[in-house]
């Protein structure tokens, strides 16, 4: 079988514009469903689909790349599909951390994620701190996230501060809100992109994406990748931001 050539990201990276794009990784169930294999080979696809799109964003200049992993609403899914979604991302972490660190990106982790089992925990933990001193672009990883919860302990954190007479209530601002949230120091998101055809956020980055653009595709998580990135960004490209202006 012929090796795929790299696809040439070199004119997207040079005028898309976008620093911060976030993806809702959708449609790995159905990808397996439509092969008439486990819901587990889809989530192993789409780990596949992590590692392209996370060298992509690379190739492609942005500056930050935020990843919709696991949702606060994933515990409800049945305990073995939790259990192998964890286990696949404990097996990524210690597989890709290598490679991250050699190209100097970043790790963040955002959500609850220490509510995990003790010992991936510090597996994350450890993961964040190798790679904190990089240079290079931030690849962030929603684990446990939920953008209502993530609003309201950002708005009991202030309060606690108001009351405890540390800023002024009536002084909050948005830019307290910004960094009291998970995202604190990401740059602002500019892009939004769900996979597999839905259209709706799904409590995430509610806050975030006030003024992001949104792109819905049909393709499918596992089938994600270079081409799809640059496609998203050429359409970012072409839009026309007023952020409220004329």
């Amino acid at each position: 079988m012929a090796t795929q050539a790299k696809p040439d990201l070199t004119s997207v990276a040079s005028d898309h514009g976008a620093r911060h794009v976030a993806i809702i990784m959708d449609g790995n169930g159905r990808w397996a469903k439509k092969r008439l294999l486990p819901r587990v080979a889809g989530h192993r696809a789409g780990v596949e689909a992590v590692r392209r799109v996370a060298r992509a964003a690379q190739d492609l200049g942005l500056e930050c790349l935020t990843l919709y992993a696991f949702s606060s609403e994933n515990w409800k899914r049945p305990a073995s599909e939790v259990a192998d979604l964890m286990g696949l991302l404990r097996h990524f972490i210690q597989s890709d951390i290598d490679e991250f660190h050699a190209n100097g990106v970043r790790l963040r982790v955002i959500g609850n994620y220490r509510a995990l089992e003790p010992s991936l925990v510090d597996l994350i933990e450890g993961a964040m701190a190798r790679t904190a001193g990089n240079s290079g672009p931030i690849i962030a990883i929603a684990l446990n996230y939920g953008a209502q919860d993530e609003m309201v302990q950002a708005v009991q954190a202030l309060a606690a501060r108001a009351a405890a007479g540390e800023i002024a209530a009536e002084a909050i601002g948005a830019a307290d809100i910004d960094g009291a949230l998970y995202t604190a120091g990401l740059p602002p998101l500019d892009l939004m992109v769900r996979t597999s055809g839905e259209q709706r956020l799904s409590n995430f980055m509610l806050w975030q994406a006030a003024y992001a653009e949104l792109y819905f595709t049909d393709t499918l998580w596992p089938d994600f990748g270079a081409d799809a990135l640059a496609q998203a960004l050429d359409a970012f490209r072409m839009r026309d931001r007023r952020f409220g202006g004329l």
